[in-house]
């Protein structure tokens, strides 16, 4: 079996109870070195074979896996965060499906949770926003133009960046032209959740500099919106005057 875990947003104890099993049952595991802590490799039995892809291409890693796959073995390939979100997992998929082999996935927490976990908000406040869009600024690849940050912006909803620490001059030009206020909240969560973590807040017309002056520009979100400001509306859910399934309204 080859199992597609999901490591987490960095931290070692945030990977799930399932992908911790499989780990300490894989045969072989590799691993996406560029991103995931490799202390999560401490889990690893004595003789698994362990691969780090950032120094292969996907032919080298479906190789391994194949030969992997035809000698017996339990195969982890181990990506950042949940590979849903940015982790080229389909075309591993695919590629796989297509030689015979049985592929599961097992989801990790997104770094975009492990942020907000840090920066103790709540990206759907009530009056402000009830959407988050996740997405990442046009660089090296390609973005549709219908998904440009610019056509995003124009919902003034929560936004979360991932892979765009680096082109932050073009981040802000593009979320200012859309319609974010130049003072909208935001803040650049560097290594979310790990032990080197960095959390810079400031505003949307100082994104690029607040990252200079910090020396980040890769392996940080980008988040922004008004949910990190100060005014909110408390949730109906749990005003005394709301019934739901559970509770009658006060009289």
């Amino acid at each position: 079996m080859v199992s597609f875990v999901g490591a987490g947003p960095g931290a070692v104890d945030l990977i799930t109870v399932r992908g911790r099993r499989l780990l300490e049952q894989a045969d072989l595991i590799i691993y996406t070195g560029s991103l995931v802590n490799p202390e999560l490799l401490q889990y690893a039995k004595e003789n698994c074979e362990i691969y780090n892809s950032a120094e292969m291409t996907l032919g080298q890693v479906l190789e391994e896996i194949r030969r992997g796959h035809a000698q017996g073995k339990e195969i982890v390939r181990l990506h950042t965060g949940d590979p849903c979100l940015y982790g080229a997992v389909r075309e591993q998929i695919d590629a796989l499906e297509d030689l015979g082999i049985v592929c599961e996935v097992c989801p990790g927490v997104s770094s975009f949770c492990g942020a907000a976990a840090s920066l103790k908000a709540e990206y759907t406040l009530p009056g402000l926003t009830q959407s988050v869009i996740i997405t990442r600024a046009e660089g090296r690849t390609a973005v549709p133009e219908r998904e440009r940050l610019s056509l995003l912006a124009s919902h003034g909803a929560t936004m979360v960046l991932f892979l765009s620490a680096g082109l932050l001059q073009q981040v802000r030009a593009e979320l200012l032209l859309g319609g974010y206020a130049p003072k909208t909240p935001c803040a650049i969560v560097y290594k979310a959740t790990w032990k080197d973590e960095k959390i810079i807040r400031g505003t949307v017309e100082r994104l690029p500099e607040m990252a200079a002056e910090n020396g980040i520009n890769k392996t940080a979100l980008i988040v922004v919106g008004e949910f990190l400001g100060a005014d909110y509306r408390h949730s109906r859910l749990y005003a005394p005057d709301f019934s739901t399934a559970y509770r009658e309204a006060a009289p």
